[in-house]
C-alpha cells in the first residue's frame, strides 16, 4: 500500500533495547476516491522499528473501495496481510496476483519498484495490515520480487496459528527475508493463555486487532502495538474474550534509515534523488501494466534538509 499523505513526514530511525511498551496508533487519514483511514503504530516517536519492520497501518473493517495508484518503493519489502475483502496487485515486475485473507504477498522494491492496489468489485469491507520491512544497507538495491504464500493454520493449545514469516509453534514459512524475522496471526479463544517460545534475540511487538489481550501482564486496547524488547525465550499471552492479533518480530537492525513517503534511503540525498527519478519517469522503478489510470505523482520535499530522527534512549 501506498503511504498517501499529503505531507509525509521524514524519519531516520533506529532500533533499541527496551523493556514492555505500549504504541498507541494515530489515524492518518488516506487520500483517494473514497478516503480510508488506517491506525499507524510504526513508525513514531516513541519507537521506530521493530527488527525491520519499520512501517505498520492497521485498517478496517471499513466499508470502503481502494484505488490506488502506481506509486513507487525503494529500499524495503511490502508485507499485505488482509482479515476481509480482495485487492488486486499489478507491479512493474509483471507479476498480477490478488491479496486475500489468510494469504501473504510480499514484494521486494530494493533499487526500484512500482505497483498498484486496487480493491476487487465484490470487496465491500476492507480489513487488515499493510506493513513494511527496511533492507539492510547489504541489500537495499536488491532486484525486483514477488513471493507469495498461504501459511498453514497449526494449533497450539486452542490458540490458531499462521505464520506467514519465519517460525513459531512449530510451523515455518519458506518465504526469504534479508533479515531474521518474524510474522503471524494468532486467533486466541476466550479464557486463553497461551506461551510462546521465541528466539530470545528477537525483540517482538503484539498487534491487538479484535478483542482484547494482555502481553507479559499488560493490558493493549484494539489497535494498540505492545512491544517487549530482546532477552526473552518466551511470551505469554492471554484473553478473556477471544482475541485476534498480529505477532511482528526480529533481530533488533541496526542501522539508521531515512523514510520518506514511499522510499527508505540512509540520506537525504538518498530521498531526493529516488524522488526526481519517479517524476522523471526512469528506469528506475518500471511501469505497471493494466492500471486504468495515471501514476501517483510524488508530494513535495519538505523545506530543508531531512534530518535524521531516532528512537529515545
Amino acid at each position: 500500500m501506498s503511504n498517501v499523505e499529503a505531507e509525509p513526514a521524514e524519519l531516520t530511525c533506529t532500533s533499541a533495547p527496551g523493556g514492555v511498551e505500549v504504541l498507541s496508533p494515530r489515524d492518518v487519514p488516506l487520500g483517494g476516491p473514497r478516503a480510508m483511514s488506517v491506525r499507524r503504530t510504526l513508525p513514531q516517536k516513541q519507537r521506530s522499528l521493530i527488527g525491520a519492520w519499520c512501517f505498520c497501518d492497521h485498517y478496517g473493517p471499513d466499508d470502503v473501495s481502494m484505488d490506488v495508484a502506481p506509486h513507487p518503493h525503494t529500499g524495503l519489502q511490502t508485507v499485505s496481510w488482509l482479515f476481509t475483502g480482495e485487492i488486486e496487485h499489478r507491479d512493474s515486475l509483471g507479476v498480477h496476483a490478488f491479496v486475500r485473507p489468510g494469504e501473504l504477498n510480499l514484494m521486494t522494491g530494493g533499487r526500484g519498484i512500482c505497483h498498484s492496489e486496487v480493491s476487487t468489485p465484490a470487496s465491500t469491507v476492507l480489513h487488515g495490515v499493510q506493513l513494511w520491512l527496511a533492507l539492510p544497507d547489504a541489500h537495499r538495491d536488491a532486484p525486483r520480487n514477488f513471493q507469495h504464500h498461504v501459511p498453514p493454520t497449526v494449533r497450539l493449545d486452542d490458540a490458531e496459528i499462521r505464520v506467514f514469516l519465519g517460525s513459531l509453534a512449530g510451523s515455518t514459512s519458506p518465504v526469504s527475508t534479508f533479515t531474521p524475522l518474524l510474522g503471524a496471526e494468532i486467533v486466541l479463544p476466550a479464557g486463553a493463555r497461551l506461551t510462546l517460545d521465541v528466539a530470545p534475540s528477537f525483540e517482538h511487538g503484539v498487534l491487538l486487532d479484535t478483542g482484547d489481550v494482555t502481553l507479559a501482564e499488560t493490558a493493549l486496547h484494539p489497535g494498540d502495538l505492545g512491544y517487549v524488547g530482546t532477552g526473552r525465550s518466551s511470551l505469554t499471552l492471554s484473553s478473556s474474550g477471544g482475541a485476534r492479533i498480529v505477532l511482528l518480530g526480529g533481530e533488533p537492525f541496526g542501522e539508521e534509515i531515512v523514510m520518506w513517503w514511499n522510499f527508505v534511503g540512509r540520506t537525504h540525498d538518498d530521498i531526493a534523488a529516488y524522488r526526481d527519478e519517479w517524476q522523471a519517469e526512469t528506469d528506475r522503478f518500471g511501469r505497471v501494466e493494466g492500471y486504468a489510470g495515471s501514476r501517483l505523482p510524488a508530494p513535495p520535499l519538505p523545506g530543508g534538509r531531512l534530518r535524521p530522527r531516532g528512537n529515545p534512549a
